[in-house]
């Protein structure tokens, strides 16, 4: 999470110094956008780390081999993550700060070859590590049939589900249309921040009372 956070500042740096104003709007909107939706991520993995009691995400996913998958505890909080997520990477439909009919190309109109080919690479990486954020979270990340005898069989399911995930972003991208800034900015601190208090709260009022 520290690093996705960290992130904003390559992007706005990086349309600062091409010079050029379609690249500054598209690092601006970079930076608005993933402050807005930064603090709904963080909230919405809240959830798992109260159901597990642990910070450890090995503690994490054995917590959910002695239960169930928290995705089925927590059906809000992933779906929050997923959607924040998604914000967080500038993927379709929160892809402002790369409109290219409003902004050409956004924070990276500038550049070409390889520094065009780091930009790049850095949106797909960030792709991978949500990814498997969002499996050891919430959908046991190794777990699943005849772990514990093929110990090897965690590695695959969890290269599964992260393909999955991966998959899953690529789709959205390709079907769903682009929001208006506007709507982007209204649904992060609207919507999805007060649903993701409202999940933490929930999380805690199950808890004390099962508990």
């Amino acid at each position: 999470m520290a690093m996705a956070g960290i992130a904003v500042y390559a992007v706005l740096f990086g349309g600062w110094s091409s010079n050029n104003k379609y690249a500054l709007l598209g690092g601006l909107r970079a930076s608005a956008q993933m402050i807005s939706y930064e603090i709904a991520l963080g909230l919405s993995i809240i959830g798992p780390i109260m159901l597990a009691g642990t910070l450890s995400l090995q503690g994490i996913v054995q917590a959910q081999q002695s239960s169930t998958w928290y995705v089925l505890w927590q059906p809000l909080g992933a779906l929050i993550f997923l959607i924040a997520g998604l914000a967080e990477l500038n993927r379709a439909p929160f892809d402002m700060p790369e409109a290219e009919q409003e902004l050409t190309a956004g924070y990276f109109t500038e550049y070409s070859g390889m520094k065009f080919s780091l930009f790049f690479m850095g949106e797909y990486i960030k792709m991978v590590a949500v990814s498997a954020i969002a499996t050891t979270l919430f959908f046991g990340g190794y777990l699943g049939p005849f772990v514990e005898k093929l110990p090897w069989l965690g590695i695959l399911y969890f290269g599964i589900k992260t393909t999955a995930f991966l998959f899953l972003m690529i789709w959205v991208r390709l079907t769903l249309p682009r929001l208006r800034y506007d709507q982007l900015m209204a649904f992060g601190w609207k919507v999805l921040l007060p649903l993701a208090l409202f999940n933490v709260v929930i999380t805690a009022v199950v808890i004390v009372l099962v508990g």
